[in-house]
């Protein structure tokens, strides 16, 4: 109730500012920052609210209700330009919102998001204005050569992360970069791994810590999926997972995964064919890379989804058929 009463009177306070005039005066007085520089990162996703807080956080704006509410009152609610924007002298909040609607960054921030697949990869790097895309028109054979990658297969290749770059840097840093990062991982992993693992090279562990990010919905069932995976390799079993199939459909896949797909033979069909993929299907994270490299010791072979995002693994058909009849049917 307190909680209430207090969002009512902070409220009640912005609303009589805003009608008798103080807001417009608000805008036109210079900040009160100190300790210039200050440095702010807007990141992917971030609103007006959460800009707000950011910038009194940092100590460039005092309060940041009656910032939010100017930003409400000049209709700044939009998607803001994401980068890292530096203040180096005073300036009016009008000035601070013009600064960020016109994007005047001292870096970009390029975010790759774990479970990404390459073509959202290319599409981001796309997105971006302030990123000269020099990898448009590029193969990925001539890509990869750009980049300095070993694989002949762009994905996977690239470390999840968020990359930040002067403007008008080029696209082919950005996947430098990520590419090397990713490569350090696995390579660092792969040194700390488990022993008695079915892989023959690090490449192979790349490709199942990507199946293991996109079979998982919880966090902390990476280790036990990979493990129920790890068991059907060793016992020669298909790996029979969806996500395979899926990327194996490509544009194709209009989000409703048929029986049908699941018939239809390609390379990376695991219900038609033995082993893994020939290639990752998405960027694992750190965490799925270690999870394929450090698998949990379990019995297990199957598991199903409970509709929570977590699943139910079971060590035989019969117990895993009573789970499907249970959260499926």
């Amino acid at each position: 109730m307190k909680t209430w009463i207090k969002r009512f009177l902070v409220l009640t306070t912005l609303a009589v500012l805003a009608g008798g005039g103080s807001l417009a005066w608000y805008a036109s007085q210079p900040l009160r920052i100190e300790s210039l520089p200050k440095t702010i990162n807007v990141t992917p996703g971030m609103h007006l609210k959460g800009l707000s807080v950011t910038l009194e956080r940092a100590g460039v704006i005092g309060n940041a209700q009656v910032f939010w509410l100017l930003g409400r009152v000049l209709g700044k609610g939009g998607t803001l330009k994401v980068g890292v924007y530096t203040f180096d002298q005073p300036l009016t909040p009008l000035a601070l919102y013009g600064k960020i609607e016109r994007g005047e960054v001292s870096q970009i921030a390029v975010q790759f998001i774990e479970g990404w697949n390459w073509r959202e990869v290319r599409a981001a790097l796309a997105a971006q204005p302030l990123l000269k895309n020099d990898s448009a028109g590029m193969s990925d054979a001539a890509l990869l050569q750009a980049i300095g990658a070993e694989e002949s297969h762009p994905e996977g290749l690239l470390f999840p992360d968020t990359y930040f770059f002067a403007p008008h840097s080029s696209d082919i840093q950005v996947l430098r970069r990520a590419y090397r990062l990713q490569r350090e991982k696995l390579l660092a992993a792969w040194e700390a791994r488990a022993p008695g693992l079915p892989y023959r090279k690090p490449y192979e562990a790349l490709i199942m810590a990507s199946i293991v990010e996109k079979e998982t919905g919880a966090a902390f069932e990476r280790p036990q999926i990979a493990g129920v995976f790890l068991n059907r390799l060793r016992l020669r079993m298909r790996l029979q997972t969806d996500p395979t199939v899926i990327y194996g459909l490509g544009e194709r896949f209009d989000g409703n995964l048929r029986r049908a797909d699941l018939q239809t033979d390609t390379p990376y069909n695991t219900y038609t064919r033995g082993g893994l993929p020939p290639t990752p299907i998405a960027m694992p994270s750190e965490a799925a890379i270690r999870a394929a490299l450090n698998p949990a010791r379990t019995d297990a072979l199957y598991f199903v989804a409970r509709g929570d995002g977590t699943h139910v693994f079971s060590s035989n058909l019969e117990a895993h058929n009573r789970a499907v009849n249970r959260y499926q049917r």
